[in-house]
């Protein structure tokens, strides 16, 4: 079932939004409907004082959906090359991984 892996680039002062739509084992909707979520980026796995920001995902329940959006404002603390992240749902007691992988990072070009 789940956790995926989705490894992507983000571009250091963008806006960079990440929808996912999960689905259950036989492909139909996860209801969110009572879901709590987490999307948190961290330099390494295991040792959360590595983590580097922690945002709570906008979660629809109509199509079933969350909206990860990495701001300019917790770009900016992506100064590194790389780092993981997972995204989680928490419903009826339950938690689970949804997506993991990393984020390769870039800096934008700076004009002085």
């Amino acid at each position: 079932m789940w956790p995926y892996t989705y490894n992507f680039n983000y571009y250091s002062g963008d806006t960079y939004p990440l929808v996912i739509y999960p689905k259950n084992d036989d492909g139909t909707q996860y209801d969110l409907t009572n879901a709590t979520s987490l999307f948190t980026v961290s330099i390494e796995r295991g040792d959360p004082t590595t983590d580097v920001f922690s945002a709570s995902p906008q979660v629809s329940a109509s199509p079933s959906r969350l909206l990860c959006t990495i701001s300019p404002e917790n770009g900016a603390l992506l100064t590194g090359a790389s780092y993981v992240y997972d995204i989680e749902i928490e419903d009826d007691g339950q938690v689970y991984t949804l997506l993991t992988g990393t984020i390769t990072t870039q800096q934008n070009v700076l004009s002085n």
